[in-house]
């Protein structure tokens, strides 16, 4: 294995190695740091998993930079650079933008993966500024920007090899120099898939026809994908093709939260047993809370975790209720949730441009008021690199005990979204929150139901799913009680300068 710049343990080394041959059957020699033109032939598909602090994500990072060092470029979905016979590049994908987010926080430059799915089709401009930028061409001039602005660009590309970053570090954002989206049909090279419990079938599949390699990296003890039997895409897998991480990497120090998450793994734990075990870590350590009650100031960016859809309205309901908020119309600072895009497929286009900036089932979104034109929110969508995004949009505001929504803003086809003071924990996975949570009466329920999922008891699966959102703080919510909130719902601390808009695509209020 060639010597790296962090030490890997004894079943991250054989991971690493297992990796390495993978690409070196490819014709990416890692050792040698060699590489030959794309090989024709059968695709290759491989799956390290393991369950939270296993260290994936310290390999999959360690993997980027082996790669990169090898003189392979990676792509995204704001620019591939020109296309050549010998050129051998890599994309990192995610499900969703915070999971893409994630990542990119940990210096991986990754996207998602409806971003690969769908490319989008620039403006010369945005070439000839996005060649540049990667060493593959000259200067450009153009009336909009002036040398100041381009050398910031140039700066801030050298630091963080962003494209829209460094497109609005010189003022600008990249949505400005779209033109249109198509959906992909030129495939790509090699694939990283964080978060890859999370595939259907049908995305697995399109990612195979995309990607000759495909590594996965997933979590064995998550939800599976609703529909899917329980089953992972993983599971499908040869045993030659998968590998399991067990040792614990993630903090150097103790975690309690994690220690708390692989205890579920004992099958004589019963659901009592564990609480007094949160209790017992609560106690000598405030990285675990034992809490009477929800505090509603968390909710605004971090939901509560629910199982049940019951509760999770309920719960919703009693948020706008402590912030007075109106029933007629949402308050800025009012959290959402992406359920999807409800446009006919003669505006196919336009269905694309929202998804491709962020708006997918399940995106987590922070309303910030009305756009300019009847029916348009402005929205900041969590994750996403350009998350300013003003859409067509269909708000649904659930009510306890009735049947159909509420809908303070319907636009007659756009972005339907749904509240997210509260989701549920198969909506949360992929998503990581600094402080998470957790209603503890729903656990207890689906304890109670005796429900079980690929062989384990329900509840110890929503349990794991849930801890393990938490980056840094969990709190067990044992009561039905909601504290009050200390301070008006805003968005102001989502606010930052505007990127100025190109003249050649100014619109009011986007799509």
């Amino acid at each position: 294995m060639t010597a790296s710049a962090l030490t890997l343990s004894a079943d991250q080394a054989e991971a690493h190695d297992r990796v390495a041959e993978l690409l070196r059957a490819a014709g990416i020699d890692l050792d040698a740091g060699r590489l030959a033109p794309p090989r024709e032939g059968r695709a290759q598909v491989m799956a390290l998993v393991g369950k939270a602090g296993s260290g994936k994500t310290l390999l999959l990072a360690e993997l980027c930079r082996a790669l990169a060092d090898a003189g392979v470029e990676t792509v995204s979905g704001d620019w591939e650079g020109r296309r050549r016979r010998d050129r051998r590049t890599l994309a990192v994908l995610a499900p969703t933008n915070k999971a893409a987010s994630v990542l990119r926080q940990r210096g991986v430059p990754a996207t998602t993966i409806h971003r690969i799915l769908y490319t989008p089709v620039y403006d010369p401009d945005y070439e000839r500024i996005a060649e540049w930028l990667a060493g593959e061409g000259e200067r450009p001039e153009i009336a909009e920007l002036g040398d100041a602005a381009l050398d910031r660009a140039a700066a801030f590309y050298a630091r963080h090899a962003s494209v829209p970053g460094a497109l609005a570090a010189a003022g600008l954002r990249g949505s400005d120099f779209i033109t249109g989206w198509k959906r992909r049909e030129d495939p790509l090279d090699v694939g990283f898939v964080d978060e890859a419990s999370m595939l259907d079938t049908r995305q697995f599949d399109d990612l195979r026809e995309i990607f000759p390699t495909l590594l996965l990296f997933g979590d064995p003890a998550q939800l599976a994908p609703v529909g899917q039997s329980g089953e992972m895409i993983f599971d499908r897998l040869a045993p030659e093709q998968t590998m399991e991480l067990h040792r614990i990497h993630r903090q150097e120090a103790d975690n309690p939260i994690l220690d708390l998450a692989h205890a579920l793994a004992d099958p004589a734990l019963g659901f009592a047993e564990f609480e007094e075990m949160i209790r017992a870590a609560a106690a000598r350590d405030d990285r675990v809370v034992w809490s009477q009650r929800v505090e509603v100031d968390l909710m605004a960016r971090s939901p509560v975790l629910v199982w049940r859809n019951a509760t999770r309205i309920r719960l919703i309901d009693a948020f706008r209720k402590v912030h007075d908020a109106p029933e007629d119309r949402l308050l800025p600072g009012e959290p959402l949730i992406c359920d999807g895009i409800e446009l006919p497929l003669k505006h196919r286009k336009k269905r694309l441009d929202l998804e491709a900036r962020g708006l997918i089932k399940g995106a987590q979104v922070i309303y910030k008021g009305p756009g300019k034109r009847p029916g348009f929110s402005r929205l900041h969508v969590v994750g996403a690199e350009e998350p300013q995004v003003s859409a067509a949009s269909i708000v649904k505001i659930e009510k306890p005990g009735e049947e159909e929504p509420f809908l303070p803003y319907a636009a007659h086809m756009g972005a339907v979204f749904l509240h997210g003071a509260a989701v549920t924990i198969h909506k949360a996975q992929g998503s990581q929150w600094d402080t998470v949570q957790v209603f503890a009466p729903d656990l207890f329920a689906a304890a109670q139901a005796g429900r079980s999922e690929a062989g384990q008891p329900l509840w110890k699966r929503l349990a794991y799913v849930a801890i393990t959102r938490a980056q840094e703080r969990l709190i067990w919510v044992v009561r039905n009680r909601l504290a009050r909130p200390s301070a008006a719902l805003s968005a102001e601390d989502l606010e930052r300068p505007p990127a100025a808009p190109l003249a050649l695509e100014a619109q009011e209020d986007g799509p």
